[in-house]
């Protein structure tokens, strides 16, 4: 193996068969991507829907405080799937490499997507790579799809909102933009920001087990928790209501984002999950939260006003600010 990925590792021959024997087959290797066919066959395992979901990585950099490239891969695809109430069961891994690309950096980011896979209890059973030349990418792209298995009579949705439901979140806001932002612009903050990055299977597996009747969950990536709630609103028809002062956000992501001018609540996550639950469920499902290491920051934020489909965020001066969707490239790149 050489030190630096050539258009021959991306060529179909020898050089693309060592690249997968030598560094993905022995980070993923499972029963199903062992068969070395062009799909992997897998057996379902019980009664329920499927839950299918797509979403491609370009996060630059591709290292970060708390977290990379190939982490980020996996928890964006498995949070999607959980926060349907899916449970993940397998991934696919797509990876365009530019020419030159060091061989140990692939290795490191196979290396933090087979522990993020594993943390969260799903198998990489296929995947497909790519090289392009030199300047016609960024070092490498990551796309996974991903497949979960929803129990019966499982239900999450904004259509499942209503008028008097909690709002919870799972914990400190903003963290993985600012640690994005900070390794992409060099900066030191006195207090590191580290990205909040994690597989949240477990998280919403044990709060839908506290609080059967939560009715929609949804992880606040791009565009951050303001984006969200505009969004759920907008699907619901309902007004949305959360009170700065009960939103988590971590005085060191606070602090830079005031230096940077950016509003906390518009920066992304990529561990944290948003939920609606009755009222008169919302301490059940808070325990379950803080009773999971991912959870531990979690808190009610809101509620679910009458009709109007619009988020609300009463201020900590006492006003009330409206919420709308990100407007313009706030932080490219992201994920």
């Amino acid at each position: 193996m050489t030190h630096r990925i050539t258009l021959a590792h991306g060529d179909g021959g020898e050089a693309t068969h060592r690249l997968i024997g030598e560094i993905f087959y022995p980070a993923f290797g499972n029963p199903a991507l062992l068969q070395g066919g062009d799909s992997a066959l897998l057996e379902l395992p019980g009664a329920g829907r499927l839950a299918l979901t797509t979403d491609s990585f370009v996060v630059h950099p591709l290292f970060f405080p708390g977290g990379d490239l190939g982490r980020l891969a996996v928890c964006g695809t498995v949070n999607d799937l959980a926060v349907a109430g899916a449970r993940p069961l397998w991934l696919s891994a797509g990876f365009i490499i530019e020419e030159g690309f060091p061989v140990a950096d692939l290795r490191r980011l196979v290396e933090g997507m087979a522990a993020a896979a594993s943390e969260a209890g799903v198998q990489i059973v296929t995947g497909d790579t790519k090289v392009v030349g030199r300047g016609q990418a960024d070092g490498c792209f990551i796309n996974t799809a991903g497949v979960g298995l929803v129990p019966p009579g499982r239900d999450l949705g904004a259509h499942r909102i209503r008028t008097g439901q909690a709002i919870l979140v799972s914990g400190p806001v903003g963290g993985h933009g600012v640690a994005v932002l900070s390794a992409r612009a060099g900066l030191a903050f006195e207090t590191p920001v580290r990205s909040d990055a994690a597989p949240l299977a477990g998280l919403a597996d044990a709060v839908l087990r506290a609080a059967p009747g939560v009715a929609c969950m949804r992880d606040p990536t791009r565009g951050g928790l303001a984006t969200a709630l505009a969004d759920l609103a907008a699907d619901s028809g309902l007004d949305l209501w959360v009170s700065e002062s009960d939103v988590p956000v971590e005085p060191a992501v606070q602090g830079a984002a005031e230096m940077l001018g950016l509003d906390p609540l518009y920066l992304a996550c990529e561990g944290r999950i948003l939920l609606f639950c009755p009222a008169a469920e919302a301490e059940s499902a808070l325990a379950a939260l803080r009773d999971h290491p991912y959870g531990a920051g979690a808190r009610v934020i809101g509620s679910v006003g009458g009709p109007g489909g619009r988020a609300y965020l009463r201020t900590a001066i006492g006003g009330t600010r409206r919420l709308e969707r990100l407007a313009g490239e706030n932080l490219p790149r992201i994920c």
